[in-house]
């Protein structure tokens, strides 16, 4: 293969590596435009639910002053009325009686119409209010924790980048030389061959030592460049084993991120939200329920998909709507260079000793790793537990507030000391926001943690598997099997 051809060849390698860095990239932009859009949407969602609440709020209040203007004319009358004033509870007829129980019946509609008026502006549309806050803030602290997991991924890409171009240049090197030695060995034997010739009294008695000098130089030249050889090859197995080890641990990293790391990222997105939305639609329910059982039919369907709100189930459908863009991409794979057929990290020495004394100290480092992401992990959970019970309280029966042995204000104080209580809502929103500050305290931890174990496990399992199948190679080397013997 001539030089231009072994130039061309690697130009193509490395643009097929740029080529799929700026795919991941792309995909990785792609994936923030993902989640914001899935963030617009749900705020769109919210303001909706808002206006819409508002508007039906707004409606209530009306409709509970006709019925009260409607009672009170109908009232006014009876109270003028003749029959009023003679009336005795004994000759009360029935159609009256009914008659008064149909206006009494009116009052007590305008009352729980009002009540629901006050339970939409002041329950309802502050708790979705809140949750568009929520989804903002979520939002914001997620897509920082990925910018951060992004830069973590370009950032062992372009290790890789680099660790791979410096093995092309030092197996281009250790090709050279070893060229290098090749003629300087043919030169060697020729001047061999020719002073074997000469040997046979065809060389004059004075010319000797002018040959003999010309061999020495000769030899003098091998020897440089044997040495110039062993260092390049030395060189070049250490930076292939280099790319190796960070190409096993970039394709580990990238594996986790796209299979583990995108879907966590997704649930900080959706911290609470379907929990606090189930919350807030569930306010609505009891309300409408209390106000008139037999519209029970129809509110059975927005329960129905009230209790179908799934935090898995949609990040499985947004996954699945954006498949290329949250599908894990091909692994790396070891691009030799220019003929290079070893593809796998050399235990042979003099770099058997290095790798032995790597490979317990990324033994050791994943040991401490673990126990302490374990750790981590632990709180994590709890933290989560904890959160999940702030978020999951059942407040949204409104039951007490349709109990008509009260008047209207009382319904409404009542209402206040119970679920709209600004103190309890303060210390209520103080501790969840603290809370959500200290789970993504840990959560940030534990990404990294795991990170790097994830990368550190990919090299150590790379090197034991290695350094076994040295240890099997050499077995009748009882030193290399002591050594091993300890792994």
């Amino acid at each position: 293969m001539s030089s231009q051809t072994k130039f061309k060849k690697d130009k193509e390698i490395i643009a097929e590596y740029e080529a799929q860095i700026k795919e991941i990239r792309t995909q990785l932009v792609e994936q923030f435009k993902c989640l914001e859009q899935q963030s617009e949407s749900r705020l769109q969602l919210l303001q909706d639910l808002q206006e819409f609440f508002r508007r039906k709020a707004e409606i209530e209040l009306e409709y509970s002053r006709s019925l009260e203007k409607l009672a009170e004319r109908f009232s006014s009358k009876i109270r003028s009325s003749r029959e009023h004033q003679f009336k005795k509870d004994q000759y009360l007829l029935s159609p009256v009686n009914c008659w008064y129980l149909v206006l009494h019946q009116t009052r007590r509609e305008s009352r729980d119409h009002a009540t629901l008026n006050d339970i939409f502006m002041n329950n309802v549309i502050v708790r979705l209010s809140q949750i568009s806050e929520d989804v903002i803030r979520l939002f914001k602290k997620s897509k920082e924790i990925g910018l951060q997991m992004h830069e973590e991924l370009l950032k062992v890409t372009n290790e890789l980048y680099t660790v791979m171009k410096t093995y092309h240049m030092y197996h281009a090197e250790s090709i050279s030389a070893e060229s290098k030695l090749k003629e300087a060995e043919k030169q060697e034997e020729k001047q061999f061959n020719k002073s074997g010739d000469l040997s046979m009294n065809l060389l004059r008695h004075e010319d000797r030592p002018q040959r003999r000098s010309s061999v020495k130089k000769i030899e003098k030249m091998k020897e440089k460049r044997q040495a110039k050889y062993s260092e390049n090859k030395l060189k070049c197995t250490k930076a292939r084993n280099d790319y190796l080890l960070n190409l096993a641990a970039t394709n580990a990293a990238i594996s986790k991120y796209y299979i583990h790391d995108v879907s966590d990222l997704i649930d900080c997105c959706d911290l609470g939200f379907h929990a606090s939305l189930a919350r807030t639609f569930r306010t609505y329910l009891s309300a409408e329920y209390n106000l008139e059982t037999s519209r029970h039919e129809g509110l059975d369907v927005i329960e129905n998909a009230v209790d179908n709100l799934d935090s898995r189930s949609d990040k499985h459908t947004v996954m699945d709507m954006c498949n290329q863009v949250f599908c894990p991409p091909l692994k790396f794979e070891f691009q030799p260079h220019m003929g290079d057929e070893v593809c796998q990290v050399s235990a042979q020495q003099p770099v058997q000793t290095e790798l032995l004394m790597r490979y317990h100290q990324l033994q050791s480092r994943l040991a401490t790793l673990k126990i302490e992401n374990e750790e981590v992990r632990k709180t994590l959970d709890a933290t989560m537990q904890t959160l999940q019970d702030m978020l999951t309280v059942e407040d949204f029966d409104v039951s007490d507030a349709f109990q008509h042995s009260r008047s209207t204000e009382s319904v409404k104080s009542a209402a206040s000391e119970t679920y709209m209580s600004k103190i309890n809502i303060a210390k209520r929103r103080a501790n969840q926001q603290e809370t959500e500050m200290f789970y993504f305290t840990k959560f940030k931890e534990y990404v990294n943690g795991s990170n790097l174990i994830t990368k550190l496990q990919a090299k150590h399992d790379l090197l034991k598997q290695t350094l076994g199948e040295g240890e099997r190679a050499e077995c009748g080397t009882t030193r290399t099997q002591d050594k091993l013997y300890h792994l």
